[in-house]
């Protein structure tokens, strides 16, 4: 399987949307923001998403952001480095 950016983004893009039924979504590749960062040095990529979903209603902040990263789990300190979240119920947007 090719690792480049963009099947990278869309692997990721494809996750989060299986696990977690996003009425909006969306991820931003910010590695370039990063150049020379030792998490860049390694390979793994800097992202951030802003995610709307049902399944974040009720939910603590904390409760959200491990959905976010338990879906993507396996690719986390290898091919993502660093990911920032906006997770938000849609009654919050």
């Amino acid at each position: 399987m090719s690792n480049t950016p963009d099947t990278r983004i869309e692997r990721i893009r494809s996750r989060l949307a299986a696990a977690l039924a996003p009425v909006e979504l969306k991820l931003n590749d910010d590695s370039h923001l990063h150049a020379g960062h030792a998490g860049a040095a390694s390979g793994g990529g800097h992202y951030s998403v802003r995610i709307v979903s049902l399944q974040f209603e009720g939910q603590k902040l904390v409760t959200r952001h491990r959905l976010v990263y338990d879906s993507v789990n396996d690719m986390m300190h290898k091919e993502i480095h660093a990911l920032a979240i906006t997770a938000l119920a849609p009654s919050e947007v």
